[in-house]
């Protein structure tokens, strides 16, 4: 699988970042399988006091519109997040995965960043949580993940027995002290306890860390960005998985799957 990644930075302003997005992938080379950019691409969070409503489309918008577009011309399949509609409720902080005929699937980010200093909640409304989110690119499986989610590892598991090939991680991960160190350790456990790569796309800048990044299933880095606005690309050989789950069977070896804790004493 052929996979690029394009780090940028995104503005508060929607037509602003769909005439960069569409430069962006027109550099894109057509057969390219899949190509990931990052969270709240279509539009910036902006200062904490914006109102997200002001922002966000609904899934047959314009900006799913360029996706859906470039997705055909590149003859792939394109990731990439923005603020979801909803009447006159809280926006969604949706995936989207724009195919060559079609939109494959929406995820809808279900831990939302209430934490360090932060409240996403107050914009934004979660996901609803029924099952891991997938879809299928050039013949291979995608589990859907955004940002703070990142830190939920039964997150990574649910979609790992969804039966994903790899998982895909867009960010706007804000830059500050320890932070990129967590993005970067995060990002490769959970490539290595799943045996899986993982894609992740960031948002660069000065209020983002950057640093995307391809990962291989024994946690090896096949590609990192920068902060500044770049694209990188890799090559995810599913012979590779493979054998690394040869080596590593501990999926295999997994003595509580499911595993629901029992308080008490013995059920």
């Amino acid at each position: 699988m052929q996979v690029e990644v394009v780090q940028l930075a995104a503005d508060v302003d929607p037509v602003v970042n769909r005439r960069d997005v569409d430069a962006r992938l027109s550099t894109v080379e057509p057969g390219t399988d899949l190509v990931v950019l990052p969270e709240a691409t279509q539009s910036d969070f902006g200062p904490t006091d914006r109102d997200l409503r002001e922002a966000a489309e609904p899934l047959d918008g314009p900006f799913v519109d360029l996706l859906l577009q470039q997705a055909r011309r590149i003859r792939g399949t394109v990731i990439a997040g923005m603020f979801e509609a909803r009447d006159d409720t809280l926006p969604y902080n949706t995936l989207v995965v724009a195919g060559p005929d079609h939109t494959l699937a929406a995820y809808r980010k279900i831990h939302l960043y209430d934490s360090f200093g932060y409240r996403e909640s107050d914009r934004l409304s979660a996901g609803h949580v029924v099952e891991p989110v997938t879809a299928r690119v050039a013949g291979r499986i995608v589990g859907l993940m955004t940002c703070y989610d990142l830190r939920f590892p039964e997150l990574a598991r649910g979609l790992i027995d969804a039966e994903s090939d790899l998982l895909v991680v867009p960010a706007a991960w804000v830059a500050g002290e320890h932070k990129l160190h967590h993005w970067r350790t995060l990002l490769t456990a959970r490539a290595i306890e799943n045996v899986v790569p993982v894609v992740a796309a960031a948002q660069g800048g000065r209020r983002y860390t950057g640093h995307s990044m391809v990962i291989d299933p024994l946690g090896r880095v096949l590609a990192e960005a920068g902060k500044g606005d770049e694209s990188i690309r890799a090559v995810l050989d599913p012979e590779v998985t493979a054998e690394a789950r040869r080596q590593n069977p501990s999926l295999d070896n997994r003595r509580m799957p499911g595993f629901v804790p029992q308080v008490g004493g013995v059920a």
